[in-house]
């Protein structure tokens, strides 16, 4: 998650009682709150709508969820990128969907082997269980509420890249796009990563589309770099994918600074090229 997602800036002032809140401009969206099963708790979705949405009939759009999707996190900026963007023309228009967290490092993380692991959180290893959320759950619910087609991404960073990545290698037709900056591939010792090409190899992907990218960081841009070296070698058929390795950006700035591109690669518009290939 990006720490500077949602500016709050308190300022103190002898001239005022009580602190100013500044907050970062968001487009205009919906949030309503929706009970999940699995666990039994409340989640916050925020959704972002496109221009001409409003019209009483319309074409379907892809929709984009967004973990790390508060608006404290990081749904602010992807929705203003999203919405400069269709508005430019230079992506086609998408929903977007953004999931609050509730126990960020149990859903973002699958199981470990390792104590150091599970000191990071009191409950970790919860990521299948928030997956099946998403499938059964969330993305249901917005096809029943919003005017929406088959196409789908998800868009991540650091513990909520890890998710994206495993999601890819778990359940990959669950999406059709997927974006993970700066993954958290350390987590479990590298097992994502170890066993890449194997899963590669079994196939059943389809055609997807996989933006991997890393900043300057020991535990992560090695990983990085290892996925895409199996990638590389074994990737499946109608898989497009790329890898941007960007060791002039740190672990704070990649997903400020990538994802306007990204998003715009991942939903080109209709007379727009296609995503550009590996490297």
């Amino acid at each position: 998650m990006t720490t500077g997602c949602l500016a709050i800036c308190v300022c103190a002032s002898a001239l005022a009682a009580e602190p100013v809140v500044v907050t970062e401009p968001v487009p205009a969206h919906e949030s309503f709150a929706m009970d999940a099963s699995a666990p039994k708790e409340t989640r916050r979705i925020n959704v972002y709508t496109p221009p001409g949405y409003d019209a009483a009939k319309g074409p379907r759009y892809p929709v984009l969820y967004v973990l790390d999707g508060g608006l404290q996190e990081d749904f602010p900026h992807v929705a203003s990128d999203v919405d400069a963007a269709i508005r430019a023309g230079e992506m086609r228009p998408v929903l977007v969907v953004g999931i609050e967290n509730t126990q960020r490092r149990r859903d973002m993380t699958g199981p470990t082997e390792f104590a150091e692991d599970r000191k990071i959180a009191p409950v970790v290893g919860g990521s299948a269980q928030f997956r099946a959320y998403i499938a059964d759950e969330l993305m249901p619910l917005i096809r029943k509420r919003y005017r929406v087609g088959d196409e789908t991404g998800i868009i991540g960073e650091s513990l909520a890249g890890l998710f994206v990545v495993e999601t890819f290698f778990e359940q990959p037709k669950l999406f059709d796009v997927y974006i993970a900056m700066s993954p958290s591939l350390w987590w479990n010792q590298d097992a994502l990563v170890l066993g890449a090409q194997s899963r590669l190899k079994a196939g059943g992907f389809g055609h997807r589309t996989l933006l991997l990218s890393s900043a300057n960081e020991d535990n992560i841009a090695p990983q990085s770099a290892r996925l895409a070296a199996a990638l590389r070698a074994v990737a499946p058929e109608g898989l497009t994918w790329r890898y941007d390795p960007r060791p002039d950006l740190q672990h704070s700035t990649i997903y400020r600074t990538l994802s306007p591109q990204l998003l715009r690669d991942a939903f080109p518009p209709e007379t727009g090229a296609a995503t550009r290939p590996a490297k």
